[in-house]
C-alpha cells in the first residue's frame, strides 16, 4: 500500500478543551506520512503552550507561534511552512476519522483530473445543530462528483473547508488565501473553479464538524448572507457565460434582489426578472421588468441566473427549465 505524504494545516486561536481531540484525531491518521502544522494565532488561553508540549513528544507536530492576525494570515503561514505535496485542512475544534487523509489522498492520486478532495461531514453535537445548518449539511453531502459540485458551486460553499485535501503546489499557484470582504474558503473554491480545477469528495462521512456559538462562520461579518452574494457576484461577473450578453434573473425576492444589485453594480447587463409570485409580476426591480415564466419565451437566448432561496424550489425550477430545453451549466446556473 502506498504511503502518501500529507501536511495538515491547523490554525489555532484559543481552542480551549476542544484542541486535544482535534490534534489527536490527526496524529492518529492511518496510512500517511504526516506533518501537522499548527499555527498558534496569538492564543491567550494556553493553547500555544499545550501545542509545544505535544510537539516535544511527537516530532510530526510543527508549532508556529505568531501574533494574532486572523485566520487568513495563519493559513498562509501554514501553507508556506508545509513540506509535503498533499495539503490538508483541519480546524482546532473538529474531529477527523482515522482513515480520512489516506482515503482522500488515494482519490486525489487516482485521478490526475482532480485537484481538491473533500469528504462527507456530520455536524455535532446534534442538539446544537440548527435546522438551517442541517439542511446545508444535507445539501453539502449530496454533492460528491466534480460535475455535481461545479453545477451548484454558486449556491453555497460546496466543500467544508476544514475537511479538504488538495495539492500544495496548486494552492500556492493560485496565491493561497486572500484577505477579502467575504469568506476566504468560498473565495478559494471559486478561484479553483474558475481556473478550471475540479473538486470532488470521498463519499463517506470522515469528518465531524463541531457546532458552537463562537464558530467564525456564525460570528465573522465576512460570512453574512450579504457578503456571500457579494462574493458570488464578483466571480459571476468574470464568467464568460455571464459576460456574453444580458441576463435574466429568476427570482425577484430577497436572494434575487441581493444578487442582481451586486451584478448591476459590477456592470453586468440584466434584461428582466422572472418570478411566480403574482404580487411581484408586473412590477420592476432596479428598473427591470418582473414577468412570469412566460418571460423565458421572449428571451430564448438569455443566460439565466436562478436566485431563489425557498426550500424545494431548486428541483422544481430545474424541471421547468429542462422541459423548455435549457441545459444546466450552458443555459442557466443556480445561485441560491
Amino acid at each position: 500500500m502506498r504511503i502518501y505524504a500529507v501536511s495538515v494545516v491547523m490554525p489555532v486561536y484559543n481552542a480551549g478543551n476542544h484542541l486535544a481531540r482535534a490534534v489527536e484525531s490527526i496524529l492518529a491518521q492511518r496510512g500517511v506520512n504526516l506533518e501537522l502544522v499548527c499555527i498558534d494565532d496569538g492564543s491567550t488561553d494556553g493553547s500555544g503552550d499545550r501545542l509545544e508540549t505535544w510537539a516535544r513528544r511527537d516530532r510530526r507536530l510543527v508549532v508556529i507561534r505568531a501574533e494574532h492576525r486572523g485566520i487568513v494570515a495563519a493559513l498562509n503561514q501554514g501553507l508556506a511552512t508545509a513540506r509535503h505535496p498533499f495539503l490538508a485542512r483541519m480546524d482546532a475544534d473538529d474531529v477527523s476519522h482515522p482513515d480520512r487523509l489516506r482515503l482522500q489522498a488515494e482519490l486525489l492520486d487516482s485521478d490526475p483530473r482532480l485537484d481538491v478532495v473533500g469528504c462527507l461531514v456530520r455536524s455535532f453535537p446534534r442538539p446544537a445543530v440548527a435546522k438551517g445548518f442541517r439542511l446545508y449539511e444535507e445539501w453539502l453531502n449530496s454533492l460528491v462528483r466534480p460535475e455535481e459540485i461545479a453545477r451548484e458551486i454558486y449556491v453555497e460553499s460546496p466543500i467544508a473547508h476544514p475537511s479538504a485535501l488538495m495539492r500544495a503546489s496548486e494552492a500556492r499557484r493560485l496565491g493561497g488565501y486572500r484577505e477579502v470582504d467575504w469568506a476566504e474558503d468560498y473565495d478559494l473554491w471559486l478561484r479553483y473553479h474558475q481556473a478550471g480545477y475540479r473538486l470532488a469528495k470521498v463519499p463517506r462521512i470522515l469528518f465531524a464538524w463541531r457546532m458552537h456559538a463562537g464558530r467564525l462562520s456564525f460570528v465573522d461579518p465576512r460570512c453574512t448572507p450579504e457578503r456571500f452574494f457579494r462574493c458570488k457576484a464578483h466571480f459571476l461577473a468574470r464568467e464568460t457565460r455571464v459576460q456574453r450578453g444580458p441576463l435574466l434573473i429568476w427570482g425577484a425576492g430577497v436572494a434575487g434582489r441581493r444578487l442582481s444589485r451586486r451584478l448591476i453594480e459590477l456592470g453586468v447587463a440584466v434584461d428582466a426578472f422572472v418570478d411566480i409570485d403574482p404580487r411581484k409580476i408586473g412590477r420592476t426591480r432596479y428598473g427591470r421588468p418582473i414577468g412570469g415564466p412566460e418571460t423565458l419565451a421572449r428571451y430564448p437566448d438569455r443566460f439565466i441566473l436562478v436566485a431563489v432561496g425557498t426550500r424545494g424550489a431548486r428541483p422544481l425550477i430545474r424541471e421547468q427549465l429542462t422541459a423548455l430545453g435549457r441545459i444546466e451549466g450552458r443555459d442557466y446556473l443556480f445561485c441560491a
